[in-house]
């Protein structure tokens, strides 16, 4: 079994102290790395990165998404309360009707150079 893992193992056991300390303190805090695993637990769901794909190319509404993705409003409306609870969308009313977008740029050139590296 341990075979198999042989590739990922230096043969040599040497510590690079300098590089090791470099990079210990660049590397963020046990909180912040756990906020960040937890945005990147938002973006492992296909639906959620449907309704953020879709909401790059236009504001759409709750009745809109719905349709597109083929799934019911309250699904909808719970997949939305979860991205917006992680400031990846914001919304707005319109009378009856809110209409949600992405919540910056940030969110689209997430999208997008994940959709790039995967094409590469």
């Amino acid at each position: 079994m341990l075979d198999r893992y042989e590739n990922e193992c230096c043969e040599q056991h040497i510590v690079h102290d300098d590089t090791v300390r470099a990079v210990a303190m660049q590397t963020p805090d046990e909180d912040e790395l756990a906020e960040l695993a937890e945005l990147f637990k938002v973006f492992g769901d296909s639906t959620r990165i449907k309704i953020l794909y879709a909401l790059s190319q236009a504001e759409l509404c709750v009745c809109d998404l719905a349709q597109l993705l083929g799934i019911s409003q309250p699904a909808m409306s719970y997949q939305l309360k979860i991205l917006r609870q992680a400031k990846l969308i914001r919304s707005r009313r319109d009378g009856k009707t809110i209409f949600y977008v992405l919540a910056d740029d940030h969110v689209a050139t997430i999208i997008g150079m994940a959709k790039e590296h995967l094409e590469e």
